[in-house]
């Protein structure tokens, strides 16, 4: 006599058997379930040689090994999202991936460009840095999983996102590179000061932009210069990648105070519109309690 529910069998699901009955040896992956992660590991690897290059001494390529894992930190997403293919262990290869990138790999940079002058003290603040990096990126996948969140709230950030830190903490590299700070003792603890200030933008609830909805929907009679100036901002990187570094940094700084005045006027906004619609639901009458007894009835 057969069971009216069917033992569990860890092991293939009915799915991966074929008509005899028997399990398939492989199953089929979808190609494009494959290169978003595909990307994000290339990233991964743009990380780890940038490690190196620090190991080495060689900052220009370690800067440019961190730049290109945060392009395609920003493509993997997209690609994902445009194939239909996100999952969520490209979620967690992601995060992985973004600490070492963007936390362990600025930090040992710094480190063996001026932060070795102080000893442990330097060390120390490397370690901060790649501590903050790792607390941000956990705090961004707890909230992506709100299902309050109000829709303007995906065009901004909770403080610093991973690539722009790691960016914006190689500030007093690229100001060596340009020829502008020289690698001094004495200026190790203004770097560590910076270091910090950065540290504690990652892991603080200060607003900042999000270019996520950019290039989303493009009229068309954008499209051309759009293309124009794309290749013009990459043939300026190319060229001076050290000044557009700087002034990328330098502007993104500069626009934290106006992302916490538009995150502002957006709460007040919500507030006001709550406020509205409590007070017309206290206005509307109630069907239960406005019933009217009438009091002169004309006499048969």
């Amino acid at each position: 006599m057969s069971t009216p529910f069917a033992p569990f069998e860890p092991g293939p699901s009915g799915d991966a058997k074929n008509r005899s009955g028997r399990p398939r040896r492989f199953q089929r992956v979808p190609l494009k379930m494959i290169l978003p992660n595909l990307v994000t590991l290339l990233a991964l690897c743009s990380g780890l040689t940038a490690i190196r290059m620090a190991l080495e001494t060689r900052w220009d390529m370690a800067i440019g090994a961190i730049v290109l894992a945060a392009v395609l930190d920003a493509l993997d997403g997209r690609v994902a999202r445009f194939l239909r293919s996100t999952s969520r262990f490209g979620a967690e290869l992601d995060s992985l991936a973004d600490f070492v990138n963007f936390g362990v790999a600025p930090a040992i940079i710094l480190y063996t460009w001026i932060l070795n002058e102080l000893g442990s003290f330097g060390w120390i603040t490397s370690l901060v840095f790649a501590i903050s990096m790792a607390l941000r990126l956990a705090r961004f996948n707890v909230a992506l999983d709100d299902p309050d969140k109000p829709a303007w709230q995906a065009n901004f950030f909770t403080g610093t996102p991973a690539p722009a830190g790691a960016l914006a903490v190689l500030l007093p590299v690229y100001l060596h590179q340009l020829g502008v700070l020289d690698r001094w003792a004495e200026f190790a603890p203004v770097a560590v000061g910076y270091t910090y200030i950065v540290a504690f933008l990652l892991v603080s609830r200060l607003p900042t932009f999000s270019g996520k909805r950019i290039g989303m929907r493009i009229r068309k009679d954008f499209v051309l210069p759009i293309f124009v100036a794309a290749v013009l901002l990459v043939a300026l990187g190319a060229s001076y990648p050290f000044q557009v570094l700087t002034l990328a940094t330098v502007a993104y700084l500069a626009s934290i105070p106006f992302a916490g005045r538009s995150w502002r006027k957006h709460e007040q906004a919500d507030l006001a519109r709550g406020a509205q619609g409590s007070k017309a639901a206290a206005e509307k009458p109630d069907p239960a309690t406005d019933q009217t007894t009438p009091t002169d009835q004309p006499t048969p």
